[in-house]
């Protein structure tokens, strides 16, 4: 049986309103993130359906093992957000595994985007003009953040891989499906100054963004390509050792084989259903699911498309 899950939302600065788009019933006006799949004690999701209805995602992870293949990973190791953008996020980066262990106890966040919507002439920022330690280091002590920041135009349907270390910003008007290790350490460079509600700017980690940038990859972003599964077409947009993200566009009656003992799903346009063992589920926009190692005979039928991840 799937487990469907009960997203839960994050007031941010810099959000807006636009993830009712996907039929969610947002508590804030300023609602930046939909954790969709999450096991990460910030924000655990809560199982709606079967004999795990009510449980949250991290204690079915620790106590029923066998649903993930027995995944002996310390923790879920994956965690699938849409983010909705009315403002610019702050410049930002992240830490790899050793350090993020060492210095915050938790994962470290490599990730990735797919824009799901942006206005025109969106832009993100990705990667940093600095060459070496000792001109990156000189750059953000100046705050000569307006050479040092690389800017990127985006529109829909464009995919972005973003390593451990690598600057980032997501800008105004976008918003994105982020599907990344399960952490929530990130290292602000820059916030443009902004106050919170409460008056106070927001901590930056300049120190600790010196350590982690890594200036080896200029341009570290992947290209999608075109593959098949179980005569199946679809789209690999990123697969490494953190995870693989694939886009599919369901037209027809779909017979759909498991990349791996579990994966993540998440419905991002249109609308159908999924037999699972013969067991029909209805599917729409917004709704997102994981098929355990439980799940065998699964068929996809409707119009719509998904995003999946796994390990």
């Amino acid at each position: 049986m799937p487990l469907f899950l009960k997203p839960v939302f994050q007031e941010r600065i810099w959000g807006g309103t636009k993830l009712t788009e996907f039929g969610y019933d947002i508590p804030y006006d300023k609602t930046g993130e939909c954790w969709a799949i999450s096991a990460h004690p910030n924000g655990a999701n809560t199982i709606l359906n079967g004999r795990y209805k009510g449980y949250t995602l991290d204690q079915v992870w620790y106590d029923n093992r066998a649903l993930f293949g027995n995944d002996d990973r310390e923790a879920f190791p994956l965690l699938t957000k849409i983010l909705d953008a009315q403002d610019k996020l702050s410049v930002q980066v992240h830490p790899d595994d050793a350090y993020a262990k060492e210095h915050e106890g938790e994962y470290g966040k490599t990730e990735c985007w797919y824009i799901l919507d942006a206005e025109e002439d969106a832009e993100i920022i990705y990667g940093v003009n600095a060459q070496d330690q000792e001109t990156l280091n000189k750059m953000i002590d100046n705050r000569e953040f307006d050479k040092l920041f690389n800017t990127v135009k985006v529109k829909k349907g464009d995919f972005y891989y973003v390593p451990a270390g690598t600057v980032h910003a997501i800008g105004k008007g976008i918003m994105i499906l982020e599907t990344q290790q399960s952490s929530d350490t990130t290292y602000r460079i820059y916030d443009y100054d902004r106050t919170d509600k409460n008056g106070e700017q927001r901590a930056l980690h300049l120190n600790e963004s010196k350590d982690v940038i890594d200036l080896s990859q200029a341009s570290p972003n992947v290209t999608p390509i075109e593959l098949q599964r179980a005569g199946e077409n679809y789209t690999q947009l990123v697969s490494n050792d953190f995870f693989t993200v694939e886009k599919w566009e369901i037209g027809h009656t779909t017979i759909f084989e498991k990349p791996q003992y579990y994966c993540l799903v998440s419905i991002i346009d249109g609308s159908g259903e999924v037999s699972v063992d013969g067991d029909k589920y209805t599917l729409d926009k917004g709704q997102h699911f994981i098929l355990t190692s439980e799940d065998e005979a699964i068929q996809y039928n409707g119009a719509f498309t998904m995003i999946v991840s796994y390990v």
